[in-house]
């Protein structure tokens, strides 16, 4: 037996079917970018997706940190260098939404991919210790708060190259919204980085915007479909609550905001659901206990750790065995083979995993 073999198989076979998806079903392409999913159907990848590209970054040091095997850290830098020598735009001082044919699309760019590709690359300065990628990100987290913050809110996408605000849209993820927050933690990340407390300024205005809107994020719409949707991106707000889980308003707010989801994800699932949703609804769950802003409910959070496991794919094709379907309709399962869906899931089932061993461990840089 190798000894990558023999690591593979110290971490559970759940955990090590989706590392073997990420290196090896071709979602990461030869650039090191990554493609927004696979079509089972068509058996095609989509274009290469910025956002998805910094999950995957933040996955394959997850990866690497669970296993230590070597090929997870090599993908993990491949990534990472795409996004600071090809997607950041040292012109623009930006990171453009899509990248696809070896060209950055001009407009626009969007505040939520912005902060998940920083996370990315600061994961990756702290697995290998290269500059490129600290520098990069500083350089990122500032234009950030000088593109997106606006005296009336956050705007969630820019025009470029003048960087004008983007009209709003009927869309959730075309407004401001309290979904931003999870972005926002990478400035908390970078304050942590650098020792500039200016960072840590730009979450609190984040966080001051999100504990005002949340409220009104659900349901948000009629179309429980769509209401789904929104649950996806009302967990974003949940987790990048957790910093300040321990503040009391937070605390409140985060375990309401928990009970809330799960209200709604019970009564929808039947005609459509994520299984991001249970995913992210369980990792809240158990950092939120940690934190002391609710107890565990052992029973429901079992639940969500079965459904969720649900959805990891069982197939001899090697560009869809391991990896997790984006969801269901109804009792039909969409041809979605999805690189944030996989990475949630792997890590929510891990982490109850480690929970019910009594070895969890809770540390927020390493949340997907």
């Amino acid at each position: 037996m190798s000894s990558e073999e023999t690591v593979l198989t110290s971490i559970p076979p759940f955990v090590a079917r989706s590392g073997a998806w990420f290196l090896r079903s071709g979602i990461q392409e030869a650039s090191g970018g990554v493609a927004r999913y696979y079509r089972a159907d068509i058996q095609k990848n989509a274009t290469i997706s910025t956002e998805i590209t910094g999950y995957a970054v933040s996955t394959f040091v997850y990866l690497h940190q669970l296993s230590g095997q070597a090929g997870y850290l090599e993908a993990a830098t491949r990534a990472a260098r795409f996004l600071a020598r090809q997607v950041w735009k040292p012109e623009l001082r930006t990171f453009p939404f899509e990248y696809a044919d070896g060209i950055v699309s001009q407009p626009p760019a969007y505040f939520f991919d912005c902060g998940i590709i920083l996370r990315g690359l600061l994961a990756a300065w702290r697995a290998t210790g290269e500059s490129e990628f600290l520098e990069t990100a500083r350089a990122g987290g500032q234009s950030m708060a000088e593109d997106f913050i606006a005296s009336e809110a956050i705007h969630p996408i820019i025009l470029l190259p003048d960087k004008r605000p983007a009209p709003y849209g009927a869309s959730w993820s075309r407004n401001p919204g309290c979904f931003q927050l999870k972005s926002a933690m990478a400035w908390l990340e970078l304050a942590e980085a650098t020792g500039d407390a200016v960072f840590l300024g730009y979450y609190e205005r984040a966080l001051k915007d999100a504990l005002a809107s949340q409220e009104a994020f659900l349901p948000g719409c009629a179309d429980q479909e769509k209401v789904m949707d929104r649950l996806h991106a009302y967990c974003y707000f949940l987790e990048g609550l957790l910093p300040s889980g321990q503040r009391a308003e937070c605390g409140r707010v985060l375990a309401s905001g928990i009970t809330r989801t799960a209200e709604l994800l019970r009564e929808i699932a039947p005609v459509f659901v994520r299984s991001d949703v249970y995913a992210q609804l369980l990792r809240a769950r158990l950092f939120a206990a940690d934190l002391g802003a609710m107890p565990l409910d052992r029973v429901v959070a079992e639940e969500e750790a079965r459904r969720a496991a649900e959805f990891q794919l069982d197939d001899p094709d090697e560009r869809v065995a391991g990896g997790y379907c984006f969801g269901r309709r109804a009792s039909m399962p969409l041809p979605f083979v999805n690189p944030a869906s996989t990475a949630f899931c792997m890590q929510a089932l891990e982490m109850w995993r480690r929970y019910l061993a009594g070895s969890f461990v809770p540390n927020l840089q390493t949340l997907i």
